[in-house]
């Protein structure tokens, strides 16, 4: 019979450490556990990146008799090697997805369990260049698991031994049930049992086959949110009608399609997916999380009233797939092979898919695997690159009929390219409103693309933008208020969710998260684009305007309540609710009811002294306060941490240029353009400084950092940007501009006239 130990107390950690035999100087740790919990979160992009061992004695007598023992690991951050008692047993390539060794033929009385783990950069493991930490650490649970010589395979990929899948027929499913049985003999039998969500017997069978199917008859279908109901299949494997082992699964039953004209159809009902992309950390934890903190995002996730997760951007934990399962959630799952291809990272990406296909092919909630994410910074037509998808393609069709094929294209890569043509249905990240480009381009965009691919299902895998406690009356692109951002998915809300052919919208993320190379904001190592905070303490405006669309749930938002102080003798007061009219009241006189059919409420409000503010919409209601004063609070006014220039040290005379001006402005003047031309020369040198003496040799290369290509079409979005923002970005890029270089960059602009075309603007 089988027997499973949660094995997470008492391990020994060494940091820097890669020889095993060491035995002092270890930190106890209970697993989950990150090294980069802090160092990853803090700025810099100078976490540590390297070898790292856990160690734990294992007692044989502390195991039942006569098994095979496993030593299940379901998440060693990138690579890791498992030694017992000095002996090397097994070598994994891949931080997010579970795997196991055997260790029952090297046992002793008493053993060393070694785990030598390692993060640091190579050429081979996925991934090496994204915006996020590659924390390192053991840092989900391990297990140890003791089964008889004849068990349901451990071996693998991960997977449980166990496959099911349920095709609906009419009011019926078909259920087939396949099992993988290591050293069965003959005489075994399977005994096959299915169970409704209340845990009653529906059907059993007995069996000599590793296969089965049932039809259930009048089947509860699973449909999303609306009624995610799950069944259990449970096999045992018996000897002489004694129990050797036995495995179990939930399924569920559903029907699905994406069609090009209707967007995501599921039992054969038109249902929209709007949702959000996660990512697996939380400050002051890394990606070492608790269940209590996978069910606080679940939870969060279906308060905004999403019905679909892109779960970015590799394999995420089982509880958090098995609470989607409980939820209705409809997910993109999805491998890490991302950002920069690598010639030598084709045998990751197949293993790494096979991992995630074997492992979650029984979670009713998936129905895309995601093949890669902007893998196309370095341009789209290597012929390697292009191979290693059609593979992966072809991959996953063949280990699973049932699901469909994805990808998530950046934002620079061309509709027309054949890559794009690869998978069954596509997304594009696009960020026009915030990388440039103005927030009006994101629907005509997908407009074009679906009457330039009327056949190809079109959806959108990333969009949105950053915001911290920043606070402005007059939002603009590239502030990083909480203003700008609600105004930001207003407008994307506006125009995506109208479009019905939109096969899936993915918001760009649902949390803040770390990004240790990140200097943005006034925050440095996150990502602040999350609709709540990296602590999950804060909602920010942005999750309400999703709410108010989204959720079923009556409420209503007043939005601005973290900015108090203003200067303005009438103040724009923005309300979101789900409810069809909203009346505000300022210190109780009201200020008259609103109706809007997009959700979003908008007041002016004389702003004299103090004031409270009451929105109403029916029995429910929100509070704020607000204050005149005479300057802006400085408190609210971006300040970036380590800046070497802020926006508001910047000397800007009235009509002429300055640092503070978009790029796209200044290219509309012919003495501009002339600038311009003289930044992309000290770009260039910047870059060629930082290429590696190999790179430096080719000739004929196009300019590039960190293996993003500086094209036309990068070029073009850049034009959103003020100069002074663009150099902030290009840091993340490891190209540095000092305090006299921007200082004078400034007076050179200072001295070019503004065209009167942009001073009327």
């Amino acid at each position: 019979m089988r027997t499973i130990i949660k094995w997470n107390e008492d391990w020994q950690f060494f940091k820097g450490v890669s020889d095993v035999s060491v035995c002092d100087g270890g930190e106890g740790v209970t697993l989950p556990h990150s090294w980069n919990a802090v160092d990853g979160q803090d700025g810099g992009n100078d976490y540590f990146r390297g070898d790292c061992i856990y160690k734990k004695v294992l007692k044989k007598a502390e195991l039942p008799e006569n098994t095979e023992c496993y030593l299940e690991i379901r998440g060693a951050n990138s690579s890791a090697d498992v030694y017992v008692n000095g002996e090397k047993l097994a070598h994994h390539d891949g931080g997010y997805s579970t795997w196991r060794v055997n260790v029952t033929k090297v046992l002793k009385e008493e053993n060393e369990i070694a785990i030598l783990v390692n993060n640091a950069p190579n050429d081979y493991v996925y991934p090496q260049m994204a915006d996020f930490t590659f924390y390192g650490g053991l840092y989900r649970d391990v297990y140890l698991i003791c089964v008889p010589k004849t068990h349901f395979d451990l071996d693998y990929f991960g997977g449980t031994g166990l496959m099911v899948t349920p095709v609906v027929e009419g009011e019926n499913a078909k259920v087939s049930v396949q099992t993988y049985v290591t050293d069965m003999q003959e005489g075994d039998e399977l005994l096959y049992t299915i169970y409704d969500a209340e845990g009653q017997k529906i059907v059993q069978s007995k069996a000599l086959d590793t296969g089965m199917s049932f039809q259930l008859k009048d089947v509860h279908l699973w449909h999303g949110r609306k009624d995610p109901y799950l069944y259990t299949c449970k096999v045992e494997l018996m000897r002489d009608n004694a129990l050797l082992d036995e495995v179990s699964t939930r399924f569920g039953c559903r029907s699905f399609a994406i069609d090009p004209e209707r967007g995501f159809i599921l039992n054969g009902e038109e249902y929209p997916l709007h949702g959000v992309s996660r990512h697996q950390d939380r400050w002051g934890f890394g990606n070492a999380l608790l269940p209590k903190h996978h069910e606080e995002d679940i939870e969060l996730i279906m308060e905004v009233g999403a019905t679909t997760i892109r779960l970015a951007h590799y394999q995420h934990d089982q509880y958090f797939y098995d609470l989607c399962d409980e939820k209705g959630m409809v997910i993109w799952a999805e491998i890490p092979y991302i950002s920069k291809h690598l010639p030598n990272g084709r045998e990751n990406t197949i293993s790494q898919m096979k991992e995630l296909v074997v492992q979650n092919y029984n979670h009713p909630s998936i129905v895309v695997w995601g093949l890669s994410n902007e893998i196309t910074m370095n341009g789209a037509k290597d012929p390697d690159l292009l191979e290693n998808h059609h593979i992966l393609n072809d991959l996953v069709h063949g280990m699973d009929k049932t699901r469909l094929t994805t990808m998530a294209c950046v934002s620079m890569c061309d509709m027309n390219e054949p890559y794009v043509q690869i998978p069954d249905v596509v997304s594009y990240n696009h960020y026009f409103g915030w990388y440039g480009g103005e927030t009006s381009m994101n629907g005509p965009w997908f407009d074009k693309f679906h009457a330039t691919h009327p056949n190809l299902p079109i959806g959108v895998s990333e969009y949105g933008c950053e915001a911290l406690n920043w606070h402005t009356s007059t939002p603009m692109q590239g502030d990083y208020t909480e203003e700008y951002q609600a105004y930001y998915h207003e407008e994307l809300i506006k125009q995506l969710f109208t479009r019905k052919y939109l096969w899936a919208t993915h918001v760009w993320n649902m949390f803040d998260f770390g990004a240790d190379a990140r200097a943005e904001g006034g925050e440095n190592g996150q990502n602040h684009k999350g609709l709540v905070t990296f602590d999950r303490s804060y909602k920010k405006d942005a999750f309400y305007a999703y709410k108010a669309w989204l959720s079923d749930e009556p409420f209503v938002h007043l939005c601005g309540k973290r900015y108090i102080d203003r200067v303005e003798d009438v103040t724009k007061v923005t309300v979101y609710s789900n409810l069809p009219e909203v009346e505000l009241f300022v210190n109780g006189k009201s200020l008259g009811k609103k109706q809007s059919p997009e959700h979003f409420f908008y007041f002016d409000v004389p702003n004299v002294g103090e004031s409270t503010i009451v929105a109403v919409a029916g029995a429910y209601k929100d509070e704020g306060k607000l204050r005149k004063v005479a300057e802006m609070n400085p408190d609210y006014i971006l300040k970036e941490k380590g800046a070497i220039l802020n926006w508001f040290d910047v000397e800007a005379p009235e009509g002429r240029y300055s640092l503070n001006d978009k790029m796209s402005d200044i290219m509309a003047s012919v003495f501009g353009k002339l600038w311009f031309f003289t930044l992309a020369l000290s770009l260039k040198k910047k870059m060629d400084a930082n290429k590696p003496k190999e790179e430096k040799k080719k000739k004929g290369a196009k300019p590039a950092a960190m293996g993003f290509e500086l094209s036309g079409d990068m070029m073009q979005m850049m034009g959103g940007f003020t100069v002074l923002r663009l150099t902030s970005l290009i840091g993340m890029l490891n190209i540095s501009f000092t305090k006299e270089e921007l200082l004078k960059m400034n007076k050179q602009l200072n001295r070019i006239r503004k065209p009167k075309k942009l001073l009327k603007k």
